[in-house]
């Protein structure tokens, strides 16, 4: 078959969005069926659905059990604004971005809480910044995993364990699919949205007992919303980690996350969720070793994700476009295979360069993965054709 055929295969799912990511192989509506709805979150049985999607997290993500775990709103974004706002000035702070969602946090402490003693650590798309720069006298914020960038963390060997500032780790694109180093973070944040593909609008926050004496001692300078409020009294407000969300959960939301974790367990847990997402960024990584017109927008493999894996394309007759017409070149492909029905919402991220991004994460079918590689070669000969 040559590039130009339409390919005879079709992915079954064609859901390869990198946020909201596809539902678990399986799902229903009718999983859902048992939904606590109607019924106050603050109800018995409401709680021990809360309870339970909390410690069903600490199961699957192993989570030590001394680190604190909620349940809190607005997605990851929510969660991370919760721990910055909640814990940063009492320290200098080293914020690491090296994608979009990294350089959001660093206006946000910037221009919101406008710090003064802070430092940014930064790289452009495809690029770690040097880790060996971190201060880790200083509190330190970074993603995990570049979600608009697909480049992440290699592991956490460059954290010392001996560290006097807190680290604040963004893994929405990370947990469930990779391997944390828990002794090294002391704040954790993902959305339900992502590497399970649950519902958007919920976030998780994970704290280590360093976070928590954080909390504990020290007092920010600006107001702080009630929605942030993790603390009274100058003690932690335990129940917050205990299903006593601060805001309504949807009920309807929960009983899909349990869903997702269910099924993470019957399926062999953390291990299994890691080696789904890896063997589907290897279908992707042996296409590109085999094709001419693309490549990893990450530059090191030690450093590329095995979930959000972003591409560009390298064709020297695209690459000597515009930057604008790189950009409407690569929406094509975008489009064409929407428009097939082969692969929906993979193009790249608005602020990231131009290309193709393309969600590797446990949820997807390998072989829906395989199936998609021939179609990304016939969209790329349809919109170099038509140039």
């Amino acid at each position: 078959m040559t590039a130009q055929e339409r390919p005879g295969t079709r992915p079954a799912n064609p859901c390869f969005s990198s946020g909201p990511c596809a539902k678990r192989p399986g799902w229903s509506l009718k999983n859902l069926e048992k939904a606590l709805l109607g019924r106050s979150h603050r109800s018995k049985p409401g709680k021990a659905r809360l309870v339970e999607a909390i410690e069903k997290t600490r199961a699957v993500l192993n989570v030590p059990a001394d680190y604190k775990i909620g349940i809190v709103p607005a997605s990851d974004t929510g969660a991370v604004e919760m721990a910055m706002w909640s814990l940063l000035g009492a320290r200098g702070v080293d914020m690491l971005a090296w994608e979009s969602f990294g350089s959001g946090w660093v206006s946000d402490i910037t221009k919101q809480l406008k710090l003064k003693d802070t430092r940014k650590i930064e790289a452009g798309y495809g690029k770690l910044p040097n880790l060996a720069d971190v201060n880790f006298k200083n509190d330190v914020i970074f993603t995990w995993n570049g979600t608009t960038s697909g480049v992440r963390a290699p592991n956490g060997d460059w954290i010392p364990a001996d560290r006097e500032g807190l680290t604040i780790c963004d893994a929405t694109s990370a947990a469930f699919a990779q391997d944390l180093p828990w002794a090294k973070l002391d704040v954790t944040t993902f959305s339900w949205q992502k590497a399970l593909g649950g519902e958007a609008a919920h976030g998780m926050l994970i704290l280590s007992p360093r976070a928590v004496e954080r909390l504990e001692t020290y007092v920010p300078a600006w107001p702080m919303p009630k929605i942030f409020l993790m603390t009274k009294g100058g003690k932690l407000i335990d129940g917050i980690f205990k299903g006593e969300t601060i805001n309504t959960p949807s009920m309807l939301c929960v009983e899909d996350y349990l869903d997702a974790l269910n099924w993470s367990e019957s399926i062999g847990g953390l291990k299994s969720l890691i080696a789904r997402a890896d063997g589907n960024a290897a279908v992707i990584a042996e296409w590109v070793e085999r094709t001419a017109w693309v490549d990893f927008l990450a530059e090191d493999v030690n450093t590329r994700s095995n979930t959000s894996v972003c591409l560009k394309v390298t064709d020297p007759a695209i690459t000597a476009l515009s930057d604008d017409d790189q950009a409407a070149f690569a929406k094509k492909l975008a489009d064409l295979l929407d428009k097939e029905g082969v692969a929906y919402d993979i193009g790249g991220y608005r602020d990231a360069p131009a290309g193709l991004r393309i969600w590797a994460g446990a949820t997807i079918e390998n072989d829906d993965m395989r199936a998609l590689m021939p179609w990304l070669d016939w969209a790329f000969a349809q919109a170099k054709a038509s140039l």
